[in-house]
């Protein structure tokens, strides 16, 4: 016999209650009303009595329940005989992790031979579920009894590119253990690397009736040299300005030279000799990189091979176009906002732009809808025909960029957005003179990189009226100074100063080159293009509640990613394997990169002592709720012990009402 929680009796100190409530508590005597007491002789009276216990039952009832009480909480419990091997239903959960790294050699292989040899020592009465996991849990058969349905669903597993997730495993083993209701035996087929660990190690507790069993495959620390990421323009013009960083890393590898070779369309344009350092990183430049026009598919690779060759090659597209044409359209007096706007753009890394400066009297058969954003800067006004064309193009997905001045603010009405200038407001010409950001939406793209405009003075600013616009800043008397509004499926940025150096010192500032490149991406789309994704990861084919025309998407063997009605609805799509999608979409073809995550790339295996804390949280786990086969079954007797406190407490009850009604009829 036992007590799971010992500590509870220190509860017993409660008996001392009803010791003093019948023993040690000051006796009182009830008066009575008597004659003189003159003639009796003065007397001490014996106190012998009074010490004495009385009520023996009730008192007797009174301690034993709280002995009984204290003793419940204890945990008591007798252990019963050992659970047979062969005795007790149980669900057998066969785990194989089917992620990148699991391709090298025959790891998968070996993952499913053992899952099958686990299979035949099943038991007649057992119950078995087979699991593939990587970065998601997918369940290939549910829980049975039958071999040939089980052995088939091990034999459908394939190697993925996705990053394992022993967080995401254990979730799904509670899900299983909350819905079997039987003890559950996981069996885990996998390399065991050290970069599937969560953050935390209490995400890998396994939950109560659950334990774990650990089948490691593979040769453990394998030296591995990978291509780890590679840095390169998603877009280039012909310039032929850009470059090409590939970082190739050594994962327990010994030092020596390597070679990488940098391929375009399948054609090796470059290749580059490093020394690496044993466990180190080295970085290899290609530059000038040219490639040719349209998108293509890059990559770089090593040339020497290694035991795990699937991450010696990463992949990555540059699409090579003419500059995207920006009208910039502005008064015949304000020249130096163009000035400082083409500047911005040129300083700007790797851009794309070429600016198309106009005077707003100079817009005769010009169509917006020919660039990729139009520049509205400090105009009194623009032809009718003109505003007609523009209004219609950002309605239909096209973007604008107003920043307002003396000349817009004398119109009053806003073009496109349908609002007008309501005040101008200078700076106090007490105090400082100007004004400066008091807040930023920093998660917007045209501020992420422009440090918040600290420094930046505001001399004049223009506040307008319209409807539907969301702040993306602000400065200290919470004026706006920059807007976005959503008008049709384009997009409307309101700057609320000029671009010039005259309201303002924005453009003498180092976060307004940024600012301008960013804004420039962010209208034409160009913000969105990356070079390379990592599996797994979400494209966006538009914005939620954007209209546009149907997207279809191939996959890197040409199969469709999207069904019929996907194609005109679905939002996006999951990158789900390395190699080359293509995109198809508003008349543009695109080239996406998916490569799988570099920290497979480590054989670093988890250490035995943290493998062997995460079994003994499936061990304790067991205990808690069943017996393992071999082990001793506690049987719990806090239940009976509870329900012998509750009759003696009905007991009591009816035996202190006894002896209150005859107090009742001595009174």
């Amino acid at each position: 016999m036992g007590l799971a929680s010992p500590w509870f009796l220190a509860g017993l100190a409660a008996v001392a209650l009803p010791v003093y409530f019948h023993l040690l508590r000051k006796h009182r005597s009830t008066p009575l009303p008597f004659s003189s007491l003159m003639f009796f002789e003065p007397r001490t009276q014996s106190s012998i009595q009074h010490r004495r216990l009385q009520y023996l039952l009730l008192f007797s009832l009174r301690t034993l329940l709280l002995v009984l009480l204290a003793l419940a909480f204890a945990g008591p419990y007798i252990m019963g005989g050992p659970v047979a091997a062969g005795g007790g239903r149980r669900l057998v959960v066969l785990a194989i992790d089917n992620s990148f790294s699991m391709r090298q050699g025959s790891r998968l292989e070996q993952a499913r031979q053992q899952a099958l040899q686990t299979l035949a020592a099943l038991r007649p009465e057992d119950q078995a579920q087979v699991l593939a996991f990587s970065r998601q849990v997918n369940v290939m058969a549910e829980p049975s009894g039958d071999q040939a349905a089980l052995r088939a669903a091990v034999a459908a597993i394939r190697p993925g590119d996705s990053r394992s997730s022993y967080g995401d495993l254990v979730r799904a083993v509670r899900s299983v253990t909350q819905s079997a209701q039987l003890p559950v035996e996981v069996h885990l087929f996998s390399d065991l690397q050290k970069s599937s660990m969560p953050a935390g190690f209490a995400e890998l507790a396994l939950p109560a009736g659950a334990s774990l069993k650990l089948h490691p495959v593979g040769a453990g620390d394998l030296p591995n040299l990978a291509v780890e990421a590679v840095t390169a323009p998603a877009r280039v013009d012909n310039k032929g300005q850009a470059r090409v960083q590939a970082t190739i890393a050594s994962f327990g590898a010994p030092a020596g030279n390597v070679r990488a070779s940098l391929s375009v369309n399948g054609r090796t344009v470059e290749s580059k000799t490093a020394e690496l350092a044993a466990g180190g990183r080295v970085t290899v430049e290609f530059a000038p990189f040219d490639p040719p026009y349209g998108a293509n598919r890059c990559e770089v690779r090593l040339d020497s091979r290694d035991d795990f060759p699937a991450d010696d090659r990463f992949l990555f597209t540059v699409e090579k176009s003419e500059p995207a044409r920006v009208l910039f359209v502005h008064e015949n007096r304000d020249t130096r906002s163009a000035t400082y706007f083409r500047a911005a753009l040129e300083a700007a890394s790797q851009a794309s732009f070429a600016l198309d400066a106009r005077s707003a009297y100079d817009l005769s058969g010009v169509n917006p809808a020919g660039y990729a954003f139009v520049v509205l800067s400090n105009v009194a006004g623009i032809p009718g025909p003109f505003e007609e064309a523009l209004t219609r193009h950002v309605r239909a997905g096209g973007a604008l960029f107003i920043a307002l001045g003396p000349s817009s603010a004398g119109r009053s009405r806003i073009p496109v957005v349908e609002g007008a200038v309501v005040e101008s407001l200078y700076a106090a010409r007490q105090g400082e003179r100007f004004q400066m950001i008091d807040w930023v939406d920093t998660g917007h793209p045209s501020i992420q990189r422009a440090n918040r405009w600290e420094g930046v003075r505001f001399y004049q600013l223009f506040r307008v009226q319209a409807r539907d616009m969301r702040v993306l800043a602000k400065v200290a008397d919470q004026t706006p100074v920059l807007l976005e509004k959503q008008e049709g499926a384009g997009r409307v940025l309101l700057f609320t100063s000029t671009l010039d150096n005259i309201s303002n010192d924005f453009p003498l500032h180092a976060a307004f080159v940024p600012f301008v490149e960013q804004t420039a991406r962010y209208l034409s789309g160009l913000d969105e293009g990356r070079s390379s994704l990592p599996v797994d990861s979400y494209f966006e084919l538009r914005k939620a509640g954007a209209r546009g025309t149907a997207a279809d998407v191939l996959d890197p063997v040409g199969r469709r990613v999207l069904d019929l009605s996907g194609t005109a609805s679905a939002l996006g799509f999951t990158l789900a394997q390395e190699g080359f999608y293509e995109v198809r979409r508003d008349g543009r073809r695109e080239l996406l990169a998916a490569n799988a995550d570099r920290r497979e790339s480590n054989f670093e295996t988890i250490p035995k002592e943290t493998l062997a804390l995460w079994q003994n949280t499936g061990e304790g786990a067991a205990t808690a709720g069943a017996a393992r086969p071999g082990q001793a079954r506690p049987n719990p007797l806090w239940w009976y012990v509870l329900f012998t406190a509750l009759l003696l407490a009905l007991a009591e009850s009816f035996v202190a009402a006894g002896h209150l009604s005859i107090k009742k009829e001595a009174a």
